[in-house]
């Protein structure tokens, strides 16, 4: 970034690639908003980041809670003006043989999609006034290549895809980025939940550096690894029979989350 970043918002930041990316991004004289459901791994995940000198707060707001969103996050800009916001949280459900209950469908879209619009809304207007930062939404492979098993998990992430896209467009000269993130498997408590081939599994902890590195360049899009992310794109090019006997190969059992944590 020209910019340096000063200020810096996560959300999902209590487990997974958001705690990596709290750690990674953590630096003397910054300050950091953590936000996430679970309380105590959010405190975890503040000490590691204090650790490297940064200066953090947290919240454990319910992201689906959109008065109470965008107030923490507003009143943290009033005071902190945000450069860096990185909406992170999402959940993952599976579902059979096509079959979702509606509830499912609904908190994962409200978590993932539509909690992400409301936290990049809720800081959006002042980044525009004074016309810098970025905003980067982690997104999926599933956006790539959707996955049979993660019926509402793979349309939510194709959304965020194109919302990143179209916004990344209309703020064109703004001063404003926005950065997809698209990472392949991580080696966290989501994939493991979901029991079935996971290749070229990487560490959260390697997946931040990458992330960090390309937020550093002002990347418009962060995705890998690069192998993966190729495979995926032309498999969907393919002819569509062909296509699903390959994604067949993928196919997968996922276990319930026992937290229902909206953390990556």
């Amino acid at each position: 970034m020209t910019d340096p970043i000063r200020s810096v918002v996560l959300t999902g930041a209590s487990g997974g690639l958001g705690r990596a990316l709290a750690a990674e991004l953590a630096a003397p004289g910054r300050r950091m908003l953590l936000m996430g459901r679970d309380a105590g791994r959010l405190a975890v995940a503040a000490e590691a980041a204090r650790a490297r000198g940064a200066e953090v707060q947290i919240a454990a707001v319910p992201l689906t809670g959109t008065a109470a969103l965008t107030r923490c996050l507003q009143e943290f800009d009033a005071a902190h003006p945000v450069d860096l916001l990185i909406a992170n949280a999402g959940v993952k459900t599976g579902n059979r043989g096509g079959i979702e209950p509606a509830a499912q469908a609904e908190r994962v879209i409200a978590v993932n999609l539509t909690a992400t619009i409301h936290a990049v809304q809720a800081l959006l207007p002042a980044m525009r006034a004074r016309r810098r930062g970025r905003i980067a939404i982690v997104g999926s492979l599933a956006a790539l290549a959707p996955h049979g098993d993660l019926l509402s998990y793979s349309a939510t992430k194709a959304g965020l895809q194109a919302y990143a896209t179209a916004l990344r467009r209309s703020l064109a000269g703004s001063g404003v980025g926005v950065t997809t993130v698209i990472p392949g498997f991580m080696d966290t408590p989501m994939t493991d939940r979901q029991k079935g081939p996971a290749p070229m599994l990487m560490s959260p902890d390697r997946a931040a550096r990458i992330v960090a590195r390309g937020l550093g360049r002002g990347r418009s899009t962060i995705a890998f690894p690069l192998p993966l992310i190729i495979g995926a794109w032309l498999g969907e090019r393919l002819p569509a029979p062909l296509a699903d006997r390959i994604m067949a190969r993928y196919r997968a059992e996922i276990l319930p989350d026992p937290d229902e944590a909206a953390d990556r």
